[in-house]
């Protein structure tokens, strides 16, 4: 396989590792607008096929630096992107609980979304 490629498809909630002109993994998120404009990832998969080559750890990094590039948080709903942040502290800050549970009140309120 050739170096994966990450993409934001905002319009889509879908950041994707692309590898041979394939999704080879995606985290599935929304925008949250408020209290706070918010990046909110909600799952995180990975073919089968690529699994164990880092891919779900790069789309977390891209996910903490396309928050990073636009200055608002991240609020993880997504298990494993909260024990990636829990395991990368110097890229992925701790979030405001207030925010958190605004996202979760949005997943909340929005059930067929994911």
């Amino acid at each position: 396989m050739s170096d994966i490629e990450i993409r934001d498809d905002r319009a889509a909630g879908r950041l994707e590792a692309v590898g041979d002109g394939e999704v080879v993994g995606h985290i599935e998120y929304f925008v949250l607008e408020s209290p706070a404009r918010a990046l909110v990832p909600v799952h995180t998969i990975v073919e089968t096929a690529h699994e164990g080559k880092g891919i779900a750890g790069s789309l977390a990094r891209e996910l903490y630096a396309v928050s990073e590039r636009e200055g608002i948080p991240v609020a993880p709903l997504c298990p494993y992107v909260v024990k990636w942040a829990e395991r990368h502290p110097d890229v992925a800050p701790t979030v405001d609980p207030e925010l958190l549970e605004a996202a979760k009140d949005w997943l909340r309120a929005h059930p067929g979304r994911f």
